[in-house]
């Protein structure tokens, strides 16, 4: 990857941190505040119950408290990032960063603490009485070998975890990407000949870890700016470079180097030279990690060596050991069953859980990051990065399991994989509602079709649909296309996919009777329907449907919603006495609301609107949810008179006179329906409770409505999901991902609609 120049400048920066509201934190409540009611509950008189209950009994805290989801970010400022002992004050930035990716990635609460001492014995005096207030402490930006003194003794005194990330949360990373390293050039790590540039709290850290996965003590040689740490040597040393000093005739960097398989710089720019990497053993792995810039550059490597795996600390460059990788799923674990340490176990369980991730196979949100170039394991890719959705769900089990099964685990959790799912659900609140439907299309699996199966999104979501296990896809289109597709982006040819070639297919005679009998009175010759079965793969998918050769189909993503559903629409009906709809699934605030309709129905009338709420709240039961239907308008209960809002009123009373068996009301602003406030100003409103179902009066204001909520942020959106039909098809938009085409495959076998 090439180097690239800062994106921003200095005022940009300025500006990000003072717009709005300075700084990068700020403090919501998680409980209502709108009445004198709750302000009682919140705090005096009704705050004593739960004050009594964690007297009685303290881990009661971790329930009726945010302790178990709160971590201190703490430093004292004396080496912030790359700029040094700037002081407490001036940390504060990067603290607040710290808790920013804490919540951003793990969904963990934190708030930063910056104290302003050097003593080593005040600053762990100050710290060691938080311990009632926090789940956890991150410290950070400590200059060594004050930090070493301050984490070990905070360990002893204090009963929850304390982790140092300049020093563990690197060496973590760097572990991760040394997996692959030694796997992808063949060696053993008992047998690998290391040397670490660095003997600062990052380094003696990276260090210990490689340690305890199985590297031999003599067989590292770590080095500082007075050269190598041997056995004998006086000149600044402490007890922690002590530890890591070896019997070697060897005194200099350069002379360490010589044939040594690994190097790991926790240093200084320009601390490596060429000659020194020239000098290393065949497939050389070199670690610069200097930030900002890094001991040696890739392109420095290259000008020596053509057979190195290279990993630096930036971002502009390939293999990026980057700590937002480890801390917030290590705490993330920890948290989680309350562990009262984080020991090494923890440490390598994380490291190899991010090894694994690095070997699959990378999803859109990756590609993305790569500016759409698809990153593949190999010498380019051998560590996750942070942008990998994936994380949430597979590190924080793997620390989690390893703090259970090394006996620091307070609360040991019971159902893994239910954990996982509460993981994902965390940072994508669809991801509950899916999970549900996943579970039950794992338990009877059904045959997908993959309507346009040449391409690439689409066959990379037929492979994760089959190895997820929902189900047997079947991609349709021309099978040499397909496997050459399979080869370019690096998977095998011969993945047992199930192709359809329509043009070809022996089912082509049949399927094309089958069309004939159905359109030759709207218009079609048998030769019309023979060419649309053979060249058009929308109509032989949905025929594919409707005989029965399959159970449901997803198309979409190379052409408009509203061809697709025409094309679908000559082959397959709406089931007797019902409409297709477009339902919208909007998970934002919290809770989870149905749009309706969003795609199919340009001006409804009153009678299509009623129908449209009857089979939206049947959509609403399929999906787990009581359906509480509003009708909406720009007015509510006859604010204005104008043509929607009667249209409107006029679908309520269809509702009435079919004495539907859910709740309804309308018509309604869209404020009412949402607002229990608001909705109070109408005391005589049937509904029970805010509405989770919103039937929209046109399809304009359903379009516009649910694309802002899609592109302004805050909300999550599936769908438009097409119910109606006989047989179920799911329609993606244009510029849906892998895991947008996953998800409708799966809603599509779990037929929403019957």
């Amino acid at each position: 990857m090439s180097k690239k120049r800062r994106q921003f400048t200095d005022e940009e920066a300025l500006l990000f941190h003072s717009q709005g509201k300075p700084g990068k934190l700020e403090i919501n409540a998680t409980k209502p505040m709108a009445t004198q009611h709750d302000l009682s509950l919140a705090y005096s008189p009704g705050v004593a119950v739960p004050v009594r209950a964690i007297a009685e009994n303290p881990d009661a805290a971790y329930e009726y408290t945010s302790k178990g989801n709160f971590v201190a970010v703490i430093s004292n400022g004396t080496a912030i990032l790359g700029l040094g002992d700037l002081g407490a004050l001036a940390s504060k930035p990067v603290m607040e960063g710290k808790a920013v990716l804490f919540k951003r990635f793990a969904d963990v609460d934190s708030i930063d603490l910056e104290i302003d001492t050097k003593d080593v014995d005040a600053f762990v005096n100050s710290v060691r009485y938080l311990g009632p207030s926090f789940g956890g402490i991150n410290l950070e930006d400590i200059s060594a070998p004050d930090c070493f003194v301050i984490e070990s003794r905070l360990r002893e005194l204090m009963d929850i975890p304390v982790f140092h990330d300049d020093q563990h949360g690197t060496a973590i990373i760097t572990a991760a990407g040394l997996i692959n390293a030694f796997y992808l050039t063949g060696r053993d790590i008992k047998d690998v000949k290391m040397v670490v540039n660095g003997a600062g709290s990052a380094g003696i850290a990276c260090l210990e870890l490689v340690k305890a996965m199985g590297l031999p003590h003599e067989n590292a040689i770590l080095c500082d700016t007075k050269g190598v740490i041997y056995k004998g040597r006086t000149e600044g040393m402490n007890q922690w470079k002590s530890a890591h000093a070896v019997t070697t005739d060897r005194r200099t960097l350069e002379e360490a180097m010589e044939g040594c398989d690994v190097v790991l710089g926790l240093s200084v720019k320009g601390a490596l030279t060429p000659k020194m990497i020239a000098s290393m053993a065949p497939k050389p792995i070199i670690f610069a990690m200097a930030n900002p810039d890094p001991e040696i550059t890739p392109e420095e490597v290259a000008q020596v060596r053509d057979d190195a795996i290279m990993a630096t600390g930036r971002s502009d460059y390939a293999n990026q050991v980057n700590n937002v990788l480890g801390f917030p799923y290590i705490f993330r674990g920890a948290l989680d069953v309350r562990a009262s340490a984080i020991n090494e176990e923890m440490k390598i369980a994380c490291a190899e859980a991010l090894a694994r991730l690095a070997r699959e196979d990378v999803p859109d949100e990756v590609a993305a990051a790569y500016q759409g170039e698809r990153p593949r394991f190999g010498p380019q890719y051998i560590i996750p990065v942070p942008f990998d959705p994936r994380l949430i769900r597979e590190i924080p089990p793997a620390v989690a399991k390893a703090a259970m099964d090394t006996g620091v685990a307070r609360s040991p959790i019971v159902d893994m994989e239910a954990y996982k799912n509460r993981l994902q659900a965390r940072l994508n609140p669809t991801a509950g509602t899916l999970q549900v439907i996943m579970d039950k299309v794992r338990r009877d699996p059904k045959r997908v079709v993959f309507a346009e199966g040449e391409e690439e999104r689409v066959i990379r979501a037929a492979l994760a649909f089959r190895d997820a296990g929902l189900g047997h896809p079947i991609l349709v289109g021309r099978e040499e296309q397909i496997r050459e597709t399979l080869t370019q982006i690096g998977l095998d040819a011969n993945t047992g996919l199930d192709i359809r070639n329509a043009r070809s297919s022996e089912k082509v005679p049949e399927y094309t009777d089958f069309l004939y009998e159905k359109q030759q009175r709207n218009g079609y010759l048998y030769r019309d329907c023979h060419r649309l079965v053979s060249n058009d793969r929308n109509i032989f998918s949905a025929v594919m449907v409707e005989r029965g050769d399959a159970d449901a189909m997803v198309t979409g993503v190379t052409r408009t919603y509203s061809v697709a559903l025409e094309e679908v629409r000559r082959v397959i009906d709406a089931v007797d006495d019902r409409r297709p709809i477009g339902v919208t699934l909007v998970v934002a605030g919290g809770r989870t609301v149905l749009v309706a309709d969003t795609n199919v129905h340009e001006m409804p009338t009153p009678e299509e609107l009623a129908d449209i709420a009857t089979q939206a709240a049947e959509v609403a039961r399929r999906l787990g949810y009581e359906p509480r239907v509003a009708m909406l308008a720009n007015s509510s209960f006859g604010t204005h008179t104008h043509e929607r809002p009667s249209t409107v009123r006029d679908a309520v009373n269809i509702l009435d006179a079919r004495q539907v068996d859910f709740e309804y009301e309308g018509e309604m602003a869209a404020d009412v329906a949402l607002n229990r406030e608001t909705m109070a100003l109408y005391p005589f409103c049937r509904l029970t409770d805010t509405a989770n179902v919103l039937v929209m009066p046109a399809i304009h204001a359903a379009s516009i409505s649910t694309k802002l909520l899609r592109v302004l942020g805050g909300s999550t959106l599936i769908g438009p999901l097409l119910v109606g039909l006989k047989h179920p098809v799911q329609i993606v938009p244009m510029t849906a991902t892998v895991s947008d085409l996953v998800n409708m495959a799966a809603l599509a076998a779990y037929n929403l609609y019957r």
